[in-house]
């Protein structure tokens, strides 16, 4: 049985800009200080369970994979759930920091609104709002 998402991690150009990108305009807070190869984030109220990271450089299995370089990891989409009553200002907080926000986007098969953005590296980050918590 699954029990929730562990990590999720994102190869980005430049850390600190990312760490930056993360913190200061997505509001996620860091485990700890980032390095130049990586950023930690603990993401939802389960603290030190479900986090996102920032690498800069191969992983692990990189080495391992049988894609060529290059095309052993790309960009990704993912989500966060954010309640109803704070999503108004975190939106205005992504966008008053001169990221371009898209949205709001009804996904009526979810009951829910999602706004979507890019991150420095091109990722789409999506804040995911149920219509019910």
């Amino acid at each position: 049985m699954i029990r929730g998402l562990s990590e999720l991690v994102l190869i980005v150009a430049d850390v600190s800009r990312s760490a930056a990108f993360y913190s200061d305009i997505v509001g996620l807070k860091l485990e700890r200080p980032a390095t130049d190869q990586w950023a930690w984030f603990t993401v939802g109220p389960t603290s030190g369970r479900q986090r996102l990271a920032l690498h800069r450089g191969p992983l692990l299995f990189e080495e391992h994979s049988p894609r060529p370089p290059g095309e052993r990891f790309g960009r990704v989409h993912f989500a966060m759930e954010v309640p109803r009553q704070d999503l108004d200002s975190q939106v205005e907080r992504v966008r008053s920091a001169g990221v371009a926000v898209y949205g709001p986007v009804r996904l009526e098969w979810m009951l829910a609104d999602s706004w979507y953005f890019y991150d420095p590296d091109g990722n789409l980050v999506e804040f995911w709002s149920p219509d019910q918590p």
